[in-house]
């Protein structure tokens, strides 16, 4: 409640005679933030002061940026407010969205891919690798090991199973988004899975955004931070525009995949939509 905005920018250190009211700015504010609460109470603060608050030079302020903590919270309040910033700004509110698709990439990666590398079936292998470990038959088969005094159980003839591959070859997966206001952390992870699937082998990715313009983000998808850039968060929605156009880029329909994120707020014709889809 203390950040006034619009306040003076004189930091607490510079000291000056006046009788106006005291403010306190958002520098300030966050100083005392940092150094007064631990990490998780300070990044609510951080959040609330951005989504219920709407304090936005949190993210325009290029003193707040030099101290705020990346987080999703903060890429989207980037996302919502990068029109609003001066080139230099601009390049220091990038290091937010860098920082937090680093992050997302991480934990992402791993999943995607795994998935797209080959499912389990229950077959027995003799290829002892960690991700193939079968627990539950390791556990039953040493069961006569089980040490009751040490309360251990010692693992003489570890189990694995196969992993059977899938075939890739040649599918298309085409992901369009909604890129209205509301959507913004869809969009972020839909930037970032893009990615994560882009290259793959026999996978080829489209990344189409939409709200009453349709505009494909594809040639971006290798550097997301890139793409998240160049998204203009806000405007209508006409999903059925942006699924027509993701339909005129399936090449094999057998092999296709067509994934549209997003709330179904249609402000275009339904009715066009429920066609297309059909027709698909």
């Amino acid at each position: 409640r203390g950040v006034r905005r619009g306040g003076s920018k004189q930091r607490s250190g510079d000291r000056s005679a006046g009788d106006g009211d005291s403010v306190l700015n958002t520098v300030d504010w966050l100083d005392d933030v940092h150094r007064l609460f631990p990490k998780e109470t300070i990044e609510r603060l951080e959040r609330d002061a951005v989504e219920r608050y709407e304090i936005h030079d949190v993210v325009t302020d290029p003193a707040v940026l030099e101290r705020i903590e990346p987080n999703p919270t903060l890429l989207r309040a980037v996302l919502r407010t990068k029109h609003l910033m001066n080139p230099e700004v601009l390049a220091m509110a990038r290091r937010i969205v860098e920082k937090v698709v680093e992050e997302l990439m991480r934990k992402l990666a791993v999943e995607v891919r795994q998935a797209f590398h080959g499912t389990r079936s229950r077959r027995p292998s003799r290829w002892k690798q960690a991700r193939n470990f079968d627990f539950h038959t390791t556990i039953r088969a040493n069961l006569g090991h089980y040490q009751p005094e040490e309360k251990k159980l010692y693992i003489e003839h570890p189990h694995f199973i196969s992993r059977t591959r899938r075939q890739l070859d040649q599918w298309q997966m085409i992901l369009i988004v909604d890129q209205s206001g509301s959507m913004a952390g869809s969009v972020i992870h839909s930037a970032v899975t893009a990615a994560c699937l882009w290259g793959l082998p026999g996978l080829k990715t489209h990344l189409v955004a939409f709200d009453t313009n349709v505009v494909d983000l594809t040639s971006d998808v290798t550097d997301p931070v890139e793409l998240l850039m160049k998204v203009q968060l806000g405007g209508g929605t006409d999903i059925a525009k942006a699924v027509d156009y993701g339909a005129s880029l399936i090449e094999n329909p057998r092999r296709a995949i067509l994934a549209v994120v997003t709330d179904f707020y249609e402000g275009g014709d339904a009715h066009r939509l429920v066609r297309t889809v059909k027709h698909m």
